[in-house]
């Protein structure tokens, strides 16, 4: 039999085209580089020790800030001028938990407070060896600024071993330059690594400035903090005198083998002080203490710490011309002195 087809159905004919199946919703963390996985991960890990600070003065709020829980008892670090001289403080998480806590000690001259919180069991943070850190390095701010909790902002740590002055008037050695933005509320709170370790406290913004913000090292922290909880003070060293920071004549940087052209006059000898007990004089100059260069205030403050307290040491100093080498005891020095050593 004859195939009547009509010849046109003979012919090939596409197949029509399988329905293209919709792709799925990738998930989530396929859409984050590795940038955005360094910061939600130290997020999920160190969110939940950061704590809304508000000291507590006669039963009211006296301000606010953040902090940062640092041991499972219930250790919290925050900033001195957060504390502004409160003995207790009301902590916040981000799950809305509140906890009741009480000043261990408090250090102007480095912008750190200790605060020990009720209960036990609590979420915290470890701090890190800042002397580890990289400008460039990512770090993490979290904290409370300007009242919107749990804040997070990012960027890297700009420089390192910078100086801070504090409120007392003391300058705050190896403070952490970051462009991670800071507000008012984020004092206290944590600066992070990636790493998940806390390398910094934020303590300060330089108003009018972008990208210019400061946090206390966390060497400087552990230090403070190792200090706080032996003695409820940090310990530093006096040798009771009034200074001033003065130019040194060329000859004299030089006689002295002296890399600065800087040192300290005494303007004042305080009674009964290990100066008097030395016979310092008004108007003799520091150069040098235990072989370390004074070439300023500043220098003198920082190198008469806790280490040398009733230790004698050397002082190089002139005086009326002629160079001298004298032997001092510092004592320690009385928290709320005046700005003199």
């Amino acid at each position: 039999m004859l195939d009547r087809t009509p010849s046109y159905l003979l012919h090939d004919t596409p197949s029509p085209a399988p329905s293209q199946p919709v792709a799925s919703a990738p998930d989530d963390g396929l859409l984050l580089d590795s940038y955005s996985h360094a910061v939600s991960g130290v997020v999920d890990r160190i969110g939940p020790s950061v704590m809304r600070v508000e000291p507590q003065v006669s039963g009211r709020t006296a301000g606010m800030g953040s902090g940062v829980l640092i041991s499972p008892d219930g250790l919290l670090l925050t900033n001195s001028h957060v504390m502004q001289g409160a003995r207790e403080a009301k902590l916040t998480g981000s799950d809305g938990r509140t906890l009741e806590a009480r000043v261990i000690g408090d250090d102007p001259d480095t912008d750190l407070a200790l605060l020990r919180a009720s209960g036990d069991r609590l979420p915290f943070a470890a701090l890190g060896d800042s002397k580890r850190l990289k400008r460039g390095q990512i770090a993490v701010a979290i904290g409370n600024p300007l009242g919107f909790e749990s804040t997070v902002t990012a960027g890297v740590v700009s420089a390192l071993g910078r100086s801070l002055r504090a409120k007392s008037g003391r300058l705050i050695d190896d403070v952490i330059q970051t462009d991670a933005a800071l507000n008012p509320g984020n004092s206290g709170g944590p600066l992070v690594a990636t790493s998940g370790e806390v390398i910094g406290i934020n303590t300060a913004v330089i108003m009018g400035a972008q990208g210019i913000c400061f946090a206390v090292a966390s060497n400087t922290a552990n230090f403070v903090v190792s200090e706080l909880i032996r003695h409820g003070r940090v310990r530093r060293a006096s040798i009771g005198i009034a200074g001033q920071t003065v130019p040194l004549p060329r000859r004299v940087s030089y006689a002295a083998g002296l890399t600065g052209s800087f040192g300290v006059v005494i303007a004042a000898v305080g009674l009964d002080s290990p100066a008097d007990h030395a016979a310092l004089e008004q108007g003799d100059v520091i150069l040098s203490l235990d072989g370390e260069p004074v070439g300023g205030v500043d220098d003198l403050v920082r190198l008469l710490n806790g280490e040398r307290i009733e230790r004698v040491v050397e002082l190089v100093l002139l005086r009326k011309g002629a160079m001298r080498t004298v032997t001092i005891t510092p004592v320690e020095r009385k928290t709320k002195a005046p700005r003199s050593e």
